[in-house]
């Protein structure tokens, strides 16, 4: 599975778990040099507490366009050091 957006590859793996249907990819598959940390965060019922990237490619900013959860809860450990994407980020095969 690929994650992409701006044209550009941002998260590429053969191991995503998927969760209401979002693909969570394991975090070593992501491109780093496009992800910027966010001071966002919301909160899943069942899933805990859930922190954001930004993505910059090509010089273009998509703010909080990935998130994942840094202390998930044990009904969401398949998850755990997982990212998942929204906002206009395709996923592909």
């Amino acid at each position: 599975m690929k994650a992409i957006w701006n044209n550009t590859v941002v998260a590429e793996s053969n191991d995503t778990v998927v969760v209401e249907n979002n693909h969570y990819f394991p975090a070593n598959s992501l491109k780093k040099e496009f992800f910027e940390d966010s001071i966002a965060h919301t909160s899943c019922p069942w899933k805990g507490r859930a922190s954001y990237y930004s993505l910059r490619v090509n010089g273009e900013l998509n703010k909080d366009a990935a998130w994942y959860y840094p202390e998930a809860s044990p009904a969401a450990a398949n998850i755990k050091d997982r990212v998942a994407f929204w906002k206009g980020v395709k996923i592909e095969k």
